[in-house]
């Protein structure tokens, strides 16, 4: 349908009563505001120390985050990190219950900064999104949405004009370096420097985007966007002068989910073979990918693992309506498709264009990181901004329509590196020794290895003997002749503000010797609230006590830490291989459960979700391979 048929439906129903949303009940008053914490200096640690990150953050330097509402800067992005308060696009205090301990402001490279400079024509130019929210009948925001989502899908980031103005996008970025310059305490908080380059395959809403981040100071003049160039090689071409002039840089890949399977495809941006030298230009500058944010999750999916009983998580589609999608928009698309892909293409051509480690982050644009669920906020404003908007409780539309009721609460990159540092942490990103979070503060390590030492896990020493029997996660493990499985140690415990574990999976993908890919899920250990497996042979469900009046877990299953040496069953020495660990916390509540709550209405489904962390695979290598 439509946007315009939707406005005509709007208006057709405008005699609707007003629909109050408790979200706004509260409102950003400066005098109450929490102050920055100054962050406490962490000492180097040789055996890493556990860092949660966001690396994607929107401000109103982005054109779609401004058109929505959001008049941030980054310095706000900053303040809120360090457990400041800053004020939401809809006028209210947001807070997190935890500084972080790295960020990335990442505004879009197109037009940087020129949209809060325009005068545009959208809902939130002359009026502020709280008072549309709160003094509007419900057909005017239903209209302001769709004006608002139509501009940005008509015009894209440029809203009209041919090309950037270099000067404000100079200004636009000198302004986030100047931010991350001053809020970087090296030891204590990382502030990244970065931006997003927003490139996309033929339509604005198939993603092919990526994060650049640096590892220090020195960056280019000005951010390489989508005008520079809409492909990929050519942004890694500029990552490569950058490198060599001394300006280090990464770009990390997001939204894999929502690239109709352009991220991780068989083919160049030419329609070519992939090459050994496509290989290793983007081995070298993605080391890492982004598979949890609130635009969905970029594990894998149903259609792709439909054996894999927990595929089905935070799963949003390109189609309208979250309508199923075809199996050609799904492959390429999600990150063990692409790890599978990658031993295809080492079998058949000799190189693996898709070894690569995972993180996750928010995508915010509100300068902020909404990844939990009880205080879940928005991606932006005027989209999600409110319970109301979130659930479609305000709007004057088919649920199908809103995208948003299909987002998830964002996620968090977990990183494990010597000192919190711009370099140390760089360097854990380019060794992939990092795992991504769907939002809690979940520790996970693993380590793969020949021959640990015996009783490994009680040992005071174990993570020494870890780092120098084998190797992390984000590692290569080299075959020796003996068909004899590798031990793998995992250790998982909870977020300490969080809720218990449910168990932890090893996720194997291989290639047999026809080169074709396969994959299984192992249950390796968990909560011993429960005896086993069912019939069936899968491990019986842990359960769910989760309050949906109230939204709150009782602490009756589930367990603190889970730790396991684990051999593989399955192991052929001459098959090369990839290993990651996925841990899941036992069931809570989801952001669409608490808005409910909020709302006095009945909750949408999923109620309740299973939230988790999942690390960069271990990569197994056969001995005497000839390819």
């Amino acid at each position: 349908m439509r946007p315009t048929s939707l406005i005509l439906i709007a208006l057709l129903v405008s005699a609707c009563s007003d629909f109050d949303d408790p979200s706004l009940d509260s409102h950003f008053d400066p005098e109450k505001v929490l102050e920055p914490i100054e962050p406490a200096q962490v000492a180097h640690n040789t055996e890493r120390n556990l860092l949660f990150g966001d690396l994607h953050i929107h401000t109103s330097l982005s054109t779609d985050a401004y058109v929505f509402g959001n008049r941030s800067l980054p310095e706000d992005v900053y303040r809120f990190a360090k457990g400041g308060t800053i004020e939401h696009g809809a006028g209210y205090a947001i807070t997190i219950d935890r500084p972080l301990d790295f960020v990335a402001v990442t505004d879009h490279s197109e037009y940087l900064g020129q949209a809060r400079l325009a005068n545009l024509d959208v809902p939130t130019a002359n009026q502020s999104l709280r008072e549309l929210l709160q003094d509007e009948p419900r057909w005017k925001i239903t209209k302001a949405w769709l004006e608002s989502t139509n501009f940005i899908r008509k015009l894209g980031f440029g809203f009209g004009v041919d090309q950037s103005d270099e000067q404000i996008n100079h200004d636009a970025w000198q302004m986030t370096i100047d931010a991350a310059e001053r809020h970087n305490v090296p030891g204590a908080f990382t502030a990244f420097i970065g931006y997003e380059w927003s490139a996309f395959a033929g339509d604005p809403t198939i993603h092919i985007h990526r994060n650049v981040i640096y590892r220090g100071s020195d960056v280019s003049f000005k951010p390489f966007s989508y005008i520079d160039s809409p492909v990929p090689e050519d942004l890694w071409d500029f990552l490569e002068q950058e490198n060599t002039a001394g300006r280090v840089a990464m770009a990390i890949p997001h939204n894999a989910n929502l690239s109709d399977g352009n991220m991780y495809q068989s083919k160049d941006s030419d329609g070519k073979r992939l090459t050994k030298e496509y290989a290793s230009l983007r081995n070298r500058y993605e080391p890492i990918s982004e598979i949890l944010q609130v635009k969905g999750a970029s594990e894998t999916h149903p259609l792709l693992s439909p054996l894999d009983e927990f595929a089905n998580f935070e799963i949003t589609s390109l189609a309208i309506g979250g309508d199923a999608p075809e199996m050609t928009a799904v492959q390429g698309a999600y990150m063990r498709d692409a790890l599978k892909a990658g031993l295809e293409f080492e079998k058949q051509e000799g190189f693996n264009p898709y070894q690569f480690g995972v993180i996750g982050s928010s995508d915010s644009h509100n300068a902020s990181s909404p990844a939990q669920e009880k205080t879940y906020h928005g991606k932006l404003p005027m989209m999600d901004g409110s319970a109301g908007l979130r659930t479609n409780e305000t709007l004057l539309l088919p649920q199908k329509i809103n995208p948003v009721t299909r987002w998830g609460s964002g996620g968090l990159a977990g990183v494990w590196a010597e000192e919190n540092t711009r370099e140390s942490i760089y360097d854990a990103l380019l060794r992939k020794e990092t795992f991504a979070t769907s939002g809690p503060r979940i520790g996970i390590r693993l380590f793969a290895g020949w021959d640990f030492e015996k009783n490994i896990l009680a040992s005071s020493q174990r993570l020494k003997l870890a780092y120098e029997g084998g190797v992390p996660m984000g590692g290569e493990l080299l075959g020796q002749a003996e068909n004899v499985s590798p031990e793998f140690m995992i250790l998982a415990h909870k977020d300490p503000l969080g809720a218990k574990l449910d168990r932890v999976q090893i996720i194997k993908g291989w290639v047999d010797d026809s080169g074709i890919s396969h994959e299984k899920i192992y249950d390796v250990v968990w909560s011993t609230n429960r005896s086993g497996v069912n019939q069936d042979g899968k491990l019986q469900t842990v359960g769910n006590t989760v309050n949906l009046n109230n939204g709150d877990t009782v602490d009756t299953i589930g367990s603190s830490t889970l730790e396991s040496v684990w051999h593989d069953p399955d192991f052929s020495a001459d098959q090369n291989a990839f290993y990651y660990a996925r841990v899941l916390e036992i069931p809570t509540a989801r952001w669409s459960t608490y808005d409910a709550i909020k709302l006095g209405t009945e909750p949408m489904a999923p109620a309740t979700i299973q939230e988790r962390a999942i690390t960069s695979a271990i990569w197994y290598s056969a001995p005497l391979v000839n390819y």
